[in-house]
């Protein structure tokens, strides 16, 4: 393998079949995967799964940047351990995780503090007064994105001006999002890789660039923010080669000089790469997890005022593209029920354990149109005890509460697919585009009772597949940068389809 040191592609000539890694860092769970590109489809591998969540440190809900670290590099020594039993050749690594959340790094290149996790209670209002100063017209003819009140800009805020997390802010020389940190880690290497960048709201949409003139703006409506401009670091493009492994990073996990690539970082951009949507832009795309993203992959932003007052997002692509969505709160209601359901020391583990299966075909036999809730409701946000405020809301309805957890389940089924729906038909109506079917990637798309929910409540066929989209468009990025896939989005997605068993409802 020839290696470049100026950001360009290297030139991979395996000896042995190709393969890829990706770190795929989750809100709920990371793991690390070998992807194995052969004729044409990629097998993927899971070689480590750690468990992952926010943390109450005393001051609020931070990350275990340490638990992540510790999780990622048993997952590379395993993968490097079966790629030599199987006579396959690691030829890169790439890191995707959530958006938003970031570490800041002190002189030293060392974390002045575990981020911080975006559903911590500090940043309640901040947006409000942000907009009072910076009117979200403003904002958002420059970084095209919806109003989520724990964007990166606010948390900065937030901790700006004696706020919680000052003084950190105080001690930092950089800002990194959470999968540039690990790269960092990986590399020694301090970059920003923009599909991720864009959701941070300091973004230049249209340029992709950082959005100096907002970023000016902000430092000058709060001076606790001095020197934000400077702890950014450079902007570099999904397949761009940041460098190979540390010798520290070598010696910790056996493996040689293996270059890391920027990959689609944000989690969603890598699964939307993994989408095999139709190259003439008539699907819908839902990246279906704790959160799901709803929406459609478009050539450049729609920064209307119909856009705008509708909350749409307009967050980067690779080769240029926009992912143009709205967040919905996803499977995160119905994951904190379970949660609470089975967790012993809960106020809602009052039955029998949970087998997710068989809620779900209880769920499937009860009557659907119950009531429907505004699953993005702030009421939802926070972890804890999520029956009971799902009841509160269902009761608020004036509905009558359900009595068992199947039907509960249904509630929060019924009203995520309408959710969705709603949000397809917006998206093709704000993008002058006609959509025709909706892919659903990710967790979500196993969820058949969902996936035929969706279906009814669009009017639209639903493709479920593939779960394993993000790993998949990381994997295939990296093959891309490397030489050794397709070099067009269109052949990366054939690639998908040869490697998915797809399912249509």
């Amino acid at each position: 393998m020839s290696t470049s040191l100026d950001g360009a592609a290297p030139v991979v000539e395996p000896l042995k079949t190709p393969a890829f890694v990706a770190v795929d860092l989750g809100a709920t769970s990371g793991r690390v995967m070998l992807g194995v590109l052969d004729g044409g489809r990629v097998e993927l591998v899971e070689c480590g799964r750690f468990a992952n969540g926010p943390v109450d440190s005393g001051d609020g809900l931070r990350w275990d940047i340490e638990s992540l670290w510790a999780g990622i590099l048993d997952g590379l020594r395993a993968a490097g351990t079966l790629a030599a039993r199987t006579g396959v050749e690691i030829c890169g690594i790439g890191v995707d995780s959530w958006a938003i959340d970031h570490g800041l790094l002190g002189p030293d290149g060392r974390l002045v503090g575990d981020p911080w996790c975006y559903r911590d209670a500090r940043t309640d209002g901040v947006a409000d007064r942000v907009y009072e100063r910076i009117p979200f017209e403003r904002h958002y003819a420059v970084n095209g994105l919806q109003h989520l009140p724990f964007t990166t800009e606010f948390q900065l805020v937030a901790g700006a001006d004696g706020g919680l997390g000052s003084a950190e802010w105080a001690r930092a020389s950089r800002l990194l999002l959470v999968p540039d940190l690990i790269t960092y880690r990986l590399t020694g290497r301090q970059v920003a890789e923009v599909t991720n960048a864009s959701t941070t709201g300091m973004l230049d949409v249209r340029t992709r660039t950082w959005a100096s003139g907002l970023l000016e703006q902000l430092v000058g409506e709060y001076p606790g923010l001095s020197g934000l401009g400077e702890r950014l670091p450079e902007l570099v493009e999904p397949g761009t080669v940041v460098g190979p492994l540390t010798d520290v990073v070598r010696e910790m996990t056996g493996l040689g000089p293996v270059p890391v690539f920027a990959v689609a970082s944000h989690d969603t951009a890598s699964a939307v790469v993994g989408t095999p949507l139709p190259e003439e832009g008539t699907a819908a795309y839902i990246s279906s997890g704790t959160w799901s993203l709803v929406g459609v992959e478009l050539p450049g932003p729609v920064l209307t005022d119909a856009s705008r007052e509708a909350n749409f997002t307009n967050e980067l692509g690779v080769d240029g593209t926009v992912r143009y969505l709205r967040n919905v709160m996803g499977l995160w209601i119905l994951d904190e029920c379970v949660r609470e359901w089975t967790a012993a020391d809960s106020p809602g583990a009052n039955g029998p354990p949970v087998d997710l299966d068989v809620l779900l075909a209880d769920a499937a036999a009860e009557p659907g149109g119950r009531c429907l809730l505004a699953v993005d409701g702030d009421e939802f946000l926070a972890p804890g005890d999520m029956p009971a405020r799902v009841r509160t809301a269902i009761r608020r309805s004036g509905a009558e509460v359900p009595d068992t957890r199947a039907a509960l389940a249904r509630v929060v089924l019924d009203s995520l697919a309408e959710a969705y729906a709603g949000v397809v038909r917006q998206a093709g109506e704000l993008a002058g585009t006609e959509i025709r079917a909706v892919h659903v990637v990710g967790g979500g798309s196993r969820n058949e009772l969902l996936n035929r929910l969706t279906a009814q409540a669009s009017g639209l066929p639903v493709i479920a597949g593939p779960a394993e989209a993000t790993a998949l468009g990381n994997v295939l990025v990296q093959a891309r940068a490397s030489g050794v896939g397709p070099q067009t989005l269109a052949g990366l997605r054939a690639v998908v389809r040869e490697s998915t068993d797809l399912r249509m409802f």
